[in-house]
């Protein structure tokens, strides 16, 4: 039977397109709320908590295995209340479930399963369960008879392991944000670099083996470090890792953009999902790339994933999307590999050479699905193999590209998460201020403001000072989140310093106040990732790892210390330094895990330099902004004379009419220059 001619259960009521993709199971699917617990406790009953997302893979599988079984959806329904949850709407729900799930023994990862007691304590937890017993796991149905038996015969045990779990996740997570390790100084930056530098894969770039995740906050750290440092070999180190990873597989050749992560060392094989938050912040890592090495390739990789993005991505009223699904028909992969029987009916016989040549077809091909029981075959993902043949070759490699793209136009897309997440936009907005003015692009500056109002307009409280986290088809959520907050400030923090609006910055002081109102803790420093109202957690956590997506911590501290830069307002930064405490332990002995925090501290290690843009009308001293961001320094800020700046540059003028820049310190500020590739020539000094 199609699933879509059942019954839809209440997930059909919801926004989130992951789980609207199981409204029609035959589980009788709750989301995460009130009367799901209510439900629960009335029936006497375990809850299964089950958290995803709507490009997920192993979810995909799971469902299709699983969910989508009417026997064991009726068992389900018979013996447990279901709740569906999507971690990219509640990344505080599945922040808590992952850390009872790891404490448990299991690695981690989603479709992730917790079993919790109708006040929402967990009791055991897994990730996919298989259908029938494979992989070294219990098959699915197996696991849900031991649980409703023990929850039935041994229920005092149940309770008791569920309490003293929470009691010792809690422990853990406020232990593990009280440190007596020392304040971090450069040495803890120095360490850190030398860290990262040891886990540098020299072959194929990269920082650790496979399966490689790009997590450019990793790199973006070592190469602001090198240059600070003058430390060649940590920016060669990034600069081959940033070559290799556009080279390889994971990067889309044909439609730009890249996929999550790359399943082997060579950047060959991708897991094909497309993330917001990884291309943004791939965005920033290629264009300060750029600027390190002038190397146009770095140039072209931030265009085409602009382009994307822009092309793909962007919704019709400013906003951005939040991913798209490894799988189409079924298989992953599908809508972006060829076989060399395809490409021979597309291209010329001088293409079909430059495409086995250049960018490794054969005719067996090099990829399989192997979770796929009838996998396709002979399947080519395009990677180039020779860079210098696509460079002499240019034109042969623009017109491949032009075939394919056309080609594929046709083909089905896969599902694309067009839910607006404020945390992720945050992100891609800083990305497209920043590369927007570096690589003269004002369309790209027009899309990141447009994205500014969208977001103000749609998601942001004026009365309440509330920043609200998803929407979608018109409608936005109650949930208030650290990471909307801090990505957010970040974005307009780098939308202020690529057009000096003051507007930008009146709005970026208005989510600082807010964000510091309702996440602060002022006792311990740092930020807690929901606020203290939010009563359907079980605890509050503090977020102290910069992983695919950078924690909240990390982001707030920097975003915190730039602020504070611009406006000359102290209490940002002592705030900022609050984290530095709160993470000392970590930074002393784990630096690696917190990237983002190693480049606030970077940031605050010396005072920072100050470039006022002194011009009669905003536009005027175009020139002069774009001239303040061609040189990558990790310890400045941009800023106008106008709105709430810091008192040095309220004074500055134009000269004679001229837009007038000044490169000041703490104490002082030099000779105003009217010349763009003057201020170059200083900032390069």
């Amino acid at each position: 039977m199609d699933s879509s001619s059942r019954p839809a259960n209440r997930l059909a009521q919801e926004k989130s397109p992951y789980l609207l993709q199981h409204q029609y199971n035959p589980v009788d699917w709750w989301p995460w709320s009130e009367e799901a617990f209510a439900h629960a406790k009335k029936l006497n009953r375990p809850v299964m908590v089950s958290i995803g997302y709507s490009t997920c893979h192993w979810c995909h599988v799971m469902e299709r295995e699983s969910f989508e079984d009417a026997s064991l959806g009726e068992y389900l329904n018979v013996h447990f209340v279901c709740v569906k949850v999507d971690r990219e709407e509640r990344p505080d729900v599945d922040k808590i479930y992952m850390m009872a799930a790891q404490f448990m023994g299991s690695q981690g990862g989603w479709p992730l399963n917790v079993f919790v007691s109708p006040d929402r304590k967990p009791f055991f937890a897994g990730t996919y369960f298989p259908p029938v017993p494979k992989y070294g796991r219990a098959s699915f149905i197996q696991v849900l008879k031991q649980i409703a038996t023990v929850w039935q015969t041994r229920r005092d045990e149940v309770d008791a392991t569920a309490l003293d779990l929470v009691s010792r996740l809690k422990g853990l997570s406020d232990s593990a944000n009280e440190s007596n390790a020392p304040t971090p100084d450069r040495e803890v930056l120095d360490n850190a670099a030398q860290t990262c530098k040891t886990e540098y894969e020299p072959l194929y770039g990269g920082f650790g083996g496979a399966p490689k995740f790009p997590r450019p906050c990793q790199p973006r750290f070592l190469l602001r470090y090198g240059l600070l440092t003058q430390d060649r070999e940590a920016v060669e180190m990034v600069l081959h890792t940033c070559r290799a990873m556009a080279d390889g597989g994971m990067h889309d050749q044909i439609g730009g953009g890249f996929a999550r992560y790359s399943v082997d060392a060579k950047w060959l094989v991708p897991h094909f999902e497309k993330m917001l938050y990884d291309n943004a912040q791939l965005i920033v890592l290629y264009t300060e790339a750029y600027l390190a090495s002038n190397d146009p390739r770095f140039a072209e990789v931030v265009r085409s994933t602009v382009q994307y993005i822009l092309r793909d991505m962007t919704d019709t009223l400013g906003g951005f999307y939040s991913a798209e699904d490894a799988d189409s028909e079924g298989k992953e992969g599908k809508f972006y590999c060829w076989t060399e029987g395809e490409l021979k009916s597309l291209l010329t016989a001088d293409e079909m050479d430059f495409a086995r040549n250049g960018l490794g077809v054969t005719q067996d091909g090099n990829f399989v699905d192997h979770s796929d029981p009838s996998p396709l075959l002979h399947q080519n993902i395009l990677s180039i193999i020779f860079p210098a043949l696509t460079e002499t070759k240019a034109d042969v490699f623009a017109s491949i590209r032009t075939k394919l793209m056309a080609a594929r136009s046709v083909r089905v897309r896969p599902h694309r998460d067009d839910k607006v997440l404020v945390s992720w936009n945050g992100m891609m907005l800083g990305a497209l201020a920043q590369a927007g003015v570096i690589l003269s692009e004002p369309g790209w500056l027009e899309a990141a403001e447009r994205n500014a109002t969208f977001v103000r307009k749609n998601l942001w409280n004026p009365d309440t000072k509330q920043l609200h986290h998803r929407w979608r088809e018109g409608q936005r959520d109650d949930v208030q989140l650290l990471d909307a907050y801090c990505n957010w400030l970040a974005g307009l923090i780098d939308l202020y310093e690529a057009t000096l609006s003051p507007q930008s910055l009146e709005f970026a002081i208005e989510v600082a106040d807010a964000m510091i109102i309702q996440f602060h803790d002022p006792t311990n420093g740092g930020f807690y990732q929901g606020p203290a109202q939010a009563e359907d957690l079980i605890f509050r956590v503090k977020d102290d790892y910069d992983g695919a997506e950078p924690a909240g911590n990390s982001v707030a501290a920097l975003a915190l210390l730039r602020l504070a830069a611009i406006t000359g307002q102290a209490n940002y930064r002592e705030v900022a330094v609050g984290v530095f405490r709160m993470l000392a332990e970590r930074l002393h002995r784990l630096p690696q895990a917190v990237p983002v925090t190693l480049l606030a501290l970077l940031f605050d290690a010396a005072p920072c330099t100050k470039i006022v843009i002194a011009s009669e009308t905003p536009k005027s001293g175009d020139d002069l902004v774009r001239a303040a961001h061609s040189v990558l320094q990790p310890r400045r800020v941009i800023l106008g004379p106008s709105g709430r700046v810091d008192s040095i540059a309220k004074e500055l003028k134009p000269v004679q009419g001229l837009p007038a820049a000044f490169v000041c310190t703490a104490t002082e500020c030099r000779p105003p220059v009217t010349a763009p590739a003057e201020l170059r020539a200083i900032l390069s000094k």
